[in-house]
């Protein structure tokens, strides 16, 4: 099969197609003819060389793939071959076959075509787990996510909209605060001309934010936690402004915070299984119906993920970039 290797740590051009032989599914795994493929930023981490895949999986980048599955292996009852699916996988997305845990694979929403499907797992995985699972974000309480215009940050927006919470976001244009109210944010700002946590406390009465979803960390953890309510919680997911802060404790303290956060790729099956049985239960009838969508920025052929990976690294994209891998990925 044609994949896309890492050939040494570096900028996109170290992507490189390569022919690698075909997986095979081991037990509870099933193996997908991969139709379409999601880019994500820890993909770009792992090809620079800052985050390496966990024991066991393939060095091939790639988190999240759709197709149909080909074959199942020993113990799989659930899937079968031809089922058209969408995976959360540990490694290997960037190739034209991929195998992936049979719990961490769930159906293509009725209505939505693979490059759609492609870009679903792992941002509505990671949201999930980190919003509603750890942040425990209700009905009647309000959101403020980090990086709206992402492929996470379009996610949260409107599953935080569709559990009836209020929502914050920050971006870092007028266009894509314009796209982040489009999907149902009530107030985007624009960190480049405003202060983030000036707005919320304001625009709370001073109140501030149950739940706050951060990717950014660095000096935003502690405004953040700046504008936060009685009992919030606080969910780091990334670091782009580096994993230190300096953080005033007593404010943690009177406010009785939480500060948690979590990543997904080394947890184990079992409870990533446990999350796909959550999202589709509250989640795919939503996507079925049309009321949620993943937002596809832009597509290229798998040959050209150095392309993609460009723009993942250049921020103008809003939404997900997916690796169409077989003709147009139905």
């Amino acid at each position: 099969m044609t994949a896309i290797e890492i050939t040494s740590p570096g900028g996109p051009e170290v992507l490189k197609p390569c022919t690698r032989p075909v997986p095979q599914p081991k037990d509870g795994e099933v193996l997908i003819e991969v139709h379409a493929a999601g880019v994500n930023r820890p993909d770009v981490f792992q090809r620079k060389g800052h985050y390496d895949p966990p024991p066991g999986a393939p060095d091939i980048p790639g988190l999240e793939v759709a197709g149909r599955i080909v074959a199942v292996g020993p113990g799989v009852s659930d899937w079968k071959a031809g089922d058209a699916v969408c995976a959360l996988v540990a490694g290997g997305g960037y190739a034209e076959f991929c195998t992936a845990p049979a719990q961490q694979c769930l159906p293509v929403p009725d209505g939505l075509g693979m490059v759609e499907a492609a870009g679903l797992p792992e941002t509505f995985f990671t949201v999930w787990s980190n919003v509603f699972d750890r942040g425990q974000l209700k009905a009647g309480e309000s959101l403020l996510v980090h990086g709206g215009s992402s492929g996470i940050g379009t996610t949260a927006i409107q599953l935080a909209k569709a559990a009836g919470a209020r929502v914050f976001t920050t971006a870092g244009s007028a266009e894509k605060c314009e796209a982040c109210l489009k999907l149902g944010a009530d107030r985007a700002i624009n960190y480049r001309e405003e202060d983030f946590a000036a707005v919320v406390k304001e625009a709370t009465a001073g109140k501030g934010v149950d739940v706050v979803l951060d990717m950014v960390g660095g000096d935003y953890i502690a405004r953040s936690i700046s504008c936060m309510a009685a009992d919030g919680r606080h969910v780091s997911i990334a670091f782009l402004r580096g994993s230190k802060a300096e953080i005033d404790f007593n404010r943690v303290m009177r406010n009785r915070l939480t500060l948690t956060g979590s990543t997904l790729r080394p947890r184990p099956v079992a409870e990533k299984g446990a999350i796909a049985a959550k999202l589709k239960q509250h989640v795919w009838p939503k996507l079925a119906e049309g009321t949620i969508r993943p937002l596809v920025h832009a597509t290229f052929p798998l040959a050209e993920a150095a392309k993609a990976h460009a723009l993942m690294e250049s921020s103008q994209h809003i939404g997900k970039i997916v690796l169409v891998v077989r003709g147009a990925a139905e």
